[in-house]
């Protein structure tokens, strides 16, 4: 048959354990049909009848489901690294956020780039992400902040789709920041709500999402654009409880949010909440890093509600400017505590999940054959080294 390919003599990491095993297969054996997985299990036990398949030998390789960066801004223009200067000489997010830095500076760089030169950065990072394994990478908007630019932002973040051997989600976030000089109400009811209403007639948007904290949105005006989202009927998700708790948590679960992301200062009323709504914990160590953060998200109270944990880069230019998902798995282990399993699970399985996803994540028969061979023998190998890419090959949509 046409396009059937049989991996064989490799370790696979199914990922699909509940309890968060790696569910590891050894001396196996797996065969894509088309763009799906058709079947796996022992190479003994290989049917006759696939022999007649295009072959790999996987050279006792680990296969792991391809990885998922489920949360990432990697279309914006300009960089900042001057303040990452002034953060080592002593300056907060908060205070280079109010003196008009932060996401304001990007906001003016982004709407000064014009949409071909915003798709070729944004290759340069989905590059980067590719190169170690990726095969989904989630999108926000958010560097706009009217209608025009928020609306490109989104366009090249589905670009970058039919540019690159990538799946792209994107997530409309113009409740990023408040434009300097505006009033956050103005700003959210004819700016806000107007640009996710164009960017969704042009079919651009997959989740809307927003950052609720003292120096954005607060929890009334964020539910404000939740509410159009539900009328859109566009799932939700939510930037809460990075640097303070005022309640966005609590609000993103009460609309069935998909994911609440950052959540260090969620405390456990919040985590339960994220338990009754099904809302998926997604932890972003490479901003807790750079900007010198010493709350860590309550991970154990994760584990004891049993609330899912997905890991992403944040990849952006302020205060996460990571192109690393490997380097994210590592610090999600050496700075919040998770295990190699659950680093794993968190960039597999999990991140599906927090995208709403039921096609990818782990390794099954009918889901997509978007996959990873590591050059490594165990998967905690995968956390535990940083600055080394273990990649050998990836395998996207069947397609080697």
């Amino acid at each position: 048959m046409p396009n059937r390919l049989l991996i064989t003599n490799v370790s696979i990491a199914k990922m699909d354990e509940p309890d968060d095993g790696y569910g590891l297969m050894t001396h196996a054996a797996l065969l894509i049909q088309g763009d799906k997985i058709e079947w796996l299990g022992s190479v003994s036990d290989i049917p006759a009848g696939l022999r007649d398949s295009e072959q790999l030998d996987a050279g006792g390789r680990l296969l792991t489901p391809a990885l998922i960066d489920c949360h990432t801004h990697i279309v914006h223009g300009g960089n900042r690294a001057r303040e990452f200067e002034m953060r080592l000489e002593g300056a907060s997010y908060e205070e280079i956020a109010r003196a008009g830095g932060g996401i304001i500076s990007t906001v003016t760089a982004t709407r000064e780039t014009d949409e071909s030169a915003l798709l070729q950065h944004a290759l340069k990072r989905a590059d980067a992400l590719i190169a170690e394994g990726v095969g989904l990478i989630e999108i926000k908007s958010g560097y706009g902040l009217d209608v025009e630019t928020e609306l490109k932002m989104l366009r090249v973040a589905r670009a970058i789709e039919r540019e690159r051997s990538v799946r792209v989600v994107t997530s409309f976030l113009g409740a990023h920041a408040v434009p300097k000089g505006a009033d956050a109400d103005f700003y959210m009811d004819k700016i806000c709500i107007p640009a996710l209403e164009a960017a969704h007639k042009e079919g651009l948007v997959d989740a809307v999402d927003g950052f609720c904290e003292g120096i954005a949105f607060d929890t009334v005006q964020m539910g404000r654009l939740f509410e159009r989202a539900r009328q859109l009927d566009i799932p939700v998700k939510l930037h809460a409880e990075q640097l303070s708790n005022i309640g966005g948590t609590k609000l993103a679960a009460s609309y069935n949010a998909l994911s609440v992301d950052h959540v260090e200062y969620a405390d456990k009323t919040d985590i339960a909440a994220m338990a009754k709504a099904d809302s998926v914990a997604v932890l972003l160590p490479g901003a807790f890093y750079t900007l010198h953060e010493t709350q860590k998200p309550l991970v154990e109270a994760f584990r004891s509600e049993s609330v899912p944990m997905a890991v992403a880069t944040d990849w952006n230019p302020g205060s996460s400017p990571m192109g690393s998902l490997l380097l994210a798995m590592n610090m999600s282990c050496t700075l919040f505590g998770l295990t190699p399993v659950e680093a794993l699970a968190g960039t597999t399985r999990n991140a599906a999940r927090a995208l709403g996803l039921k096609d990818c994540g782990i390794i099954a028969p009918g889901k997509r054959a978007d996959l990873a061979i590591w050059d490594v023998v165990e998967p905690a190998e995968l956390s535990y080294r940083f600055g080394v890419n273990p990649l050998h090959r990836r395998i996207f949509g069947g397609r080697l």
